[in-house]
């Protein structure tokens, strides 16, 4: 019987693959978007003008305190009775962008604010006007605080992304469900989708413990 559900599962490989490619291009792609609109929500809660940094918590709030799967669904589901129709793929990388980019904010807007206001006075004192305080001064330091706990973020993301299947995207979770409906060894298949997420998610955890120790001898 093993031999038996090994042969399949063998003769499966290609499928996974294929779900493994697909969850590669999700998170890929929200990943970059996600980070670009951290980045921008991010440096304007840190300084921006009151009413918009009042937005901005509420997008923030709103990301960080309701379930992906929830927001998925709304993006899927709901927005087309609003007249907004997205396919499957591209509700997936708007939905995802949006949660990713709320809490890449609130790890940006963070590493600002640990950045001492002595420099920044020091930087107003030289000329540079605010977005070259931003860019030349704040930013470089704040980074050394913020790439370890993106990169984690990162990882948090990837594993997100599996709830993406429950729109009929074929990402490495559906592939699992799909591939347990003929193989009824759930451990065997869903060990393999296991596999395949820590084969992405690992390199990217020793990543984030690399910038974590060379943050750590700096400060010290």
């Amino acid at each position: 019987m093993w031999s038996f559900y090994f042969s399949q599962l063998a003769d499966s490989i290609p499928f996974f693959l294929k779900g493994l490619w697909m969850t590669f291009k999700i998170s890929g792609i929200s990943l970059v978007l996600g980070t670009i609109l951290g980045f921008c929500v991010g440096i304007a809660r840190a300084g921006g003008i009151k009413p918009l940094r009042y937005l901005l918590y509420i997008y923030v709030d709103v990301m960080r305190g309701t379930p992906y799967l929830v927001q998925i669904f709304i993006v899927f589901f709901i927005l087309p009775e609003w007249g907004i129709q997205l396919a499957a793929f591209p509700a997936a990388i708007f939905s995802l962008t949006l949660y990713a980019g709320a809490y890449i904010c609130e790890i940006v807007a963070g590493g600002i604010e640990a950045v001492d206001e002595g420099q920044t006075e020091a930087a107003m004192a030289t000329g540079l006007n605010r977005f070259q305080r931003t860019r030349y001064v704040v930013m470089p330091q704040a980074m050394r605080t913020i790439l370890p706990p993106l990169v984690g973020q990162y990882v948090l993301l990837i594993k997100d992304s599996s709830i993406v299947s429950v729109i009929g995207l074929t990402d490495i979770t559906r592939v699992g469900w799909l591939t347990v409906q003929r193989i009824p060894e759930g451990i065997m298949v869903f060990g393999l989708v296991g596999i395949l997420y820590f084969s992405i998610c690992y390199p990217l955890i020793l990543l984030s413990n690399w910038f974590e120790r060379r943050l750590r001898a700096q400060g010290g």
